[in-house]
């Protein structure tokens, strides 16, 4: 089970959520790929439930075309929605509830009272969108069991 929603909020974000909305951090190296993907799912599932964010250890300068391709492929436009690589910041694993590596390690910072999960998966830096496609499949079975459990 994950934790009760934090109820602390950073004045300087742009939005205000209630307290019952989790927020989830996604962190993967280079924010281009994994982190991403997950980060594009679950905003797509969980709509105004949750607050979904996404990060680097070491941010590429553009996410993958190949893993562009792949989520276009579900009628997600990764692009249009803004999303772009960012530097993982301590704000942001602080603010969240559920903070999710995927091959980051030691790098991410923690913060007790925030539940830490990482996900073992293949990196799809370098590879074409058919290598993508069963990692981009498996970010998705991950993210709705993360999902329902969040919702129970």
């Amino acid at each position: 089970m994950f934790p009760k929603p934090k109820s602390r909020r950073k004045p300087q974000e742009a939005h205000q959520v209630s307290d019952s909305v989790p927020e989830v951090l996604f962190v993967c190296i280079h924010n281009a790929g994994r982190s991403q993907m997950a980060a594009a799912f679950l905003a797509q599932v969980g709509g105004s439930g949750v607050v979904v964010r996404s990060a680097g250890t070491a941010p590429a300068e553009s996410i993958n075309p190949a893993v562009i391709e792949a989520m276009a492929e579900l009628e997600i436009d990764l692009l249009s929605s803004g999303a772009t690589p960012k530097r993982l910041e301590d704000a942001a694993v602080e603010a969240s509830d559920v903070v999710i590596t995927m091959g980051c390690g030691d790098e991410c910072p923690f913060y007790p009272g925030t539940r830490y999960l990482d996900w073992k998966l293949d990196d799809p830096a370098g590879q074409g969108v058919e290598a993508v496609r069963p990692i981009r499949d498996e970010i998705l079975r991950r993210v709705e069991e993360l999902w329902a459990e969040l919702t129970k």
